[in-house]
């Protein structure tokens, strides 16, 4: 079978995820399937929160879901000229695999220019998979104080959950297997947007 030239593609200078040579990929979303995932998640977040938009906010996790978060956020302005404040979470120190792989920890730090309590904060990632990065990331935001509620909204649900967390806002449901890895790029932190699953 013949390759594209998407299958044998390396990390370039920027520094950006390519896929590697000898890995087979598979396109989840493409650039306008991921706009149009990020309007629905940003309409269902306006429907389910309508008599309460004033006490709405975004909390992006570093790295990939603080642009995803101010993607929905622009699309909730543009639909309802409403500013939905948005922030972003460092769980580095939450993670329950901390110091596995013997590195010191890289913290970026969290920022949130909003006080948390008796709000409804929805949480935003790229991927959910076993859960544990949601969890960590609640972990971390309650340190912040108390809202009123957390949401979850993530742009792909992958399965093979090990923790009994639910996104409450989902882009796409992606069936996958262990031996996948689903790549999220973004042109705010990869020059270009797009989803694939790689599979080697």
């Amino acid at each position: 079978m013949k390759r594209s030239s998407a299958d044998v593609r390396r990390h370039d200078r920027r520094g950006r995820a390519e896929t590697p040579a000898g890995s087979r990929n598979s396109e989840i979303l493409s650039k306008d399937g991921l706009d149009r995932s990020l309007r629905r998640i940003s309409h269902e977040i306006l429907e389910r929160n309508a008599t309460s938009l004033e006490d709405l906010a975004l909390v992006g996790v570093l790295t990939r879901g603080v642009p995803l978060a101010h993607r929905i956020a622009e699309n909730i302005r543009r639909f309802e000229g409403l500013e939905v404040p948005v922030g972003s979470l460092d769980i580095t120190l939450h993670r329950d695999d901390l110091g596995n792989d013997g590195r010191e920890p890289e913290l970026r730090g969290s920022r949130l220019p909003f006080d948390v309590a008796g709000k409804t904060v929805v949480l935003v990632d790229d991927v959910l998979y076993t859960g544990r990065t949601s969890r960590a990331a609640m972990d971390a935001l309650l340190e912040m104080g108390r809202p009123a509620a957390i949401r979850l909204a993530i742009l792909v649900d992958r399965g093979h959950r090990e923790l009994p967390i639910r996104a409450d806002y989902v882009g796409k449901n992606v069936p996958t297997s262990r031996a996948e890895t689903v790549r999220v790029k973004l042109v705010e932190t990869d020059g270009e947007d797009g989803v694939i699953t790689v599979a080697r």
